[in-house]
C-alpha cells in the first residue's frame, strides 16, 4: 500500500471513529458536528504525517492524500445514500445537504494539510 493510501485509509478510519464518538456519546449532530469532525480529522492527519515522516507532504503527496481520502469517503457516503434511498427516497434538498456534509471532509483536508511554500521546506 502506498504512503498516500495509508494516510487516506487512516483518515477515513479516524473520521468514522470521531463520528461515532461525537454523534453517539456526546450527542452532537448537524453541520456543526460534521465541520468539527472534518477539521479534527484533517488536523490529526496533518499532525500524524508531520510526526511520522518528519516533514510536510510534498505537493503531489498532499493532493494524492486528499483525493484518495475524499474518494474513499465518497464511496462510503454513496453506500449510505443507497441505504437511505432503499428506506425512503430522499428529497433533492436532502441529497444536497448530504453532499455538503460529505464535501466538508475533503475540503478541510485540502485546507489543513500543510503546503510546502518554498523548495527548502519553509
Amino acid at each position: 500500500m502506498s504512503l498516500s493510501m495509508r494516510y487516506a485509509v487512516g483518515g477515513v478510519a479516524l473520521a468514522i471513529i470521531l463520528n461515532l464518538l461525537l454523534r453517539s456519546f456526546v450527542k452532537v449532530g448537524g453541520i456543526f458536528a460534521t465541520l468539527l469532525i472534518a477539521a479534527a480529522t484533517a488536523a490529526l492527519l496533518a499532525l500524524a504525517f508531520r510526526l511520522i515522516q518528519r516533514r510536510v507532504p510534498e505537493a503531489g503527496e498532499r493532493w494524492r492524500i486528499v483525493i484518495l481520502y475524499g474518494g474513499l469517503l465518497g464511496l462510503l457516503y454513496l453506500g449510505l445514500l443507497a441505504m437511505m434511498t432503499l428506506q425512503d427516497t430522499p428529497s433533492p434538498m436532502g441529497v444536497l445537504l448530504f453532499l455538503v456534509h460529505y464535501l466538508c471532509y475533503p475540503v478541510m483536508a485540502a485546507l489543513l494539510l500543510p503546503k510546502r511554500i518554498l523548495a527548502n521546506g519553509r
